[in-house]
């Protein structure tokens, strides 16, 4: 099921989602988008936070059940101010959620296998247009360790098996023919081009 209205970033860390995201919130009509992300600012989401700041340790599949639990919460949810996507979506805005079920995909399968991390999100509506950040890793992590915080997943050898793994991820929707619209955009292009191209996206969507 596509989900109207519901507009997804992924890529790596480090490969350009959030500051994206902060360009569309300083347009005319940011008031007309409701932006979110994944973990969620929910007590879930809190609480998985923590994990990938490595204040708490889990085993890989209680991390994909407490992600897939806080996508709920995201879509469905009234548990934090990023909430309630299904509802914002419903009302006429334009949501914009950077991460969605295609990181438990990448990241959960790294870790755990790719059976429990299918399981848990095969009943989650897709976007209608998915933005996928291609980068090389050693880019990405260049610019992690340029912000001076890391997480758990932010180091070179996992995030080149993350990056293998988001394309094959993102190369398996492309031929089930969903419905969802994925844009592959080339992460280490300038932060002004990428832009321009969502831009265009996202207008063409509005018309």
């Amino acid at each position: 099921m596509i989900l109207k209205n519901f507009i997804v970033f992924e890529g790596i860390d480090g490969a350009g989602t959030s500051t994206q995201i902060e360009i569309l919130k300083k347009r005319d009509d940011a008031d007309r988008f409701f932006f979110t992300t994944e973990p969620t600012d929910s007590e879930t989401g809190k609480f998985l936070r923590k994990m990938l700041k490595g204040d708490v340790e889990l085993d890989p599949r209680t991390s994909a059940f407490l992600f897939a639990a806080d996508r709920n919460e995201h879509l469905y949810g009234t548990g934090g101010t990023n909430c309630g996507v299904v509802a914002q979506a419903q009302s006429g805005k334009i949501v914009v959620s950077d991460r969605y079920l295609f990181s438990s995909l990448t990241y959960q399968s790294v870790t755990c296998g790719d059976e429990l991390p299918r399981r848990l999100n095969e009943g989650f509506p897709l976007p209608e247009i998915l933005f996928f950040f291609d980068i090389d890793p050693e880019i990405s992590l260049q610019r992690v360790l340029g912000r001076g915080e890391t997480e758990i997943y932010e180091k070179l050898d996992f995030q080149k098996a993350t990056a293998a793994r988001y394309r094959n991820v993102i190369a398996e929707y492309e031929r089930m023919n969903t419905g969802m619209k994925i844009v592959r955009l080339d992460a280490s292009q300038s932060v002004e081009k990428i832009a321009e191209i969502i831009t265009k996206e996202l207008d063409f969507l509005r018309r």
